[in-house]
């Protein structure tokens, strides 16, 4: 049978759509592969963060069982040094410091804070501004320190609020504290706290920025004494001893710490958490309680 010119041209357009409909297959195919590819990887990550997450909130609760421990031999020391074990091929690190070794916004007297800025080198003056500012801050009344702060001089500066003339209620309520940068903020942040219920620091278990806020500590004494302190494992052992004969006790902490944990993957995804929590147990039956919580992972 013979087939005209019209016939041929027909059979050269169907095998065009043919392979037409065939490359659309391919792609739409491709399409689907990729996104099933993407949504595992994406469900993998999310798993893992979400393992990574647990796992750190593992370490905390190792962390407060270390802290109970009754055993001064073996109980872990909260002076900032690292503990670090493996839970489901994960490394856990957890860092414990006491909130007795931290300048107390609330009871730190004006030169201890005035030592505090000097050490992240402010000026004399404007440390010894800010000290007032933060006393007039904190006090009951409305009278005004010789560089201090009340409600007229925020309002005047256009402030929207005045002095609280109550105590701190939490560390980063400071930034309200007229004069208070954040960038200051950050640098003195490791080495304060409102927890403490002290008016001195607990040499025992303070950082490194809270110790150079005494009196002939600068950051070389200070680093060499906090890598002294570490070489203690034995909390009835007696700690070195500083400038001046200043010294502390192991013993004499407090119930409150601010405990970092930071839980690494063997894919090296990870998750922190950074809270400060007090021993002692709640209505829900948990030996400790959570006053404040913040936690940071990679994505």
């Amino acid at each position: 049978m013979f087939y005209g010119p019209r016939h041929s041209q027909q059979k050269g357009i169907a095998l065009v759509l043919v392979l037409w409909v065939a490359l659309l297959m391919s792609v739409i195919a491709g399409g689907f592969a990729l996104s099933a590819r993407t949504e595992s990887v994406q469900s993998r990550i999310l798993f893992n963060q979400v393992q990574a997450e647990f796992l750190a909130e593992a370490g905390l609760n190792r962390a407060v069982f270390e802290l109970r421990n009754p055993d001064p031999e073996t109980r872990w020391i909260a002076d900032g040094r690292s503990y670090e074990f493996t839970l489901d091929e994960a490394k856990i690190n957890v860092q414990i410091t006491d909130e007795s070794g931290k300048i107390d916004l609330n009871l730190a007297n004006e030169e201890l804070l005035v030592g505090l800025f000097a050490s992240v080198g402010v000026e004399f003056d404007e440390a010894l501004a800010l000290s007032d500012k933060i006393q007039d801050w904190r006090d009951p009344d409305e009278e005004t320190r010789l560089a201090g702060a009340e409600d007229a001089d925020y309002f005047s500066a256009g402030y929207t609020h005045g002095a609280k003339d109550a105590p701190f209620d939490t560390v980063p309520e400071i930034l309200q504290v007229m004069g208070m940068s954040y960038e200051l903020y950050r640098k003195i942040e490791p080495a304060i706290t409102v927890y403490s219920g002290r008016g001195n620091l607990n040499l025992a278990f303070a950082p490194k920025e809270a110790l150079m806020a005494l009196g002939g500590i600068n950051a070389q004494v200070a680093e060499d004494y906090i890598n002294q302190r570490h070489e203690i494992f034995d909390m009835s052992e007696s700690l070195p001893v500083l400038i001046e004969g200043q010294t502390g006790s192991l013993r004499s902490g407090s119930t409150t710490f601010s405990i970092v944990v930071k839980a690494t993957l063997p894919n090296k995804q990870w998750a922190e958490l950074d809270s400060t929590i007090r021993l002692g147990g709640n209505v829900s039956g948990r030996p400790f309680q959570i006053i404040r919580w913040r936690d940071n992972k990679n994505k």
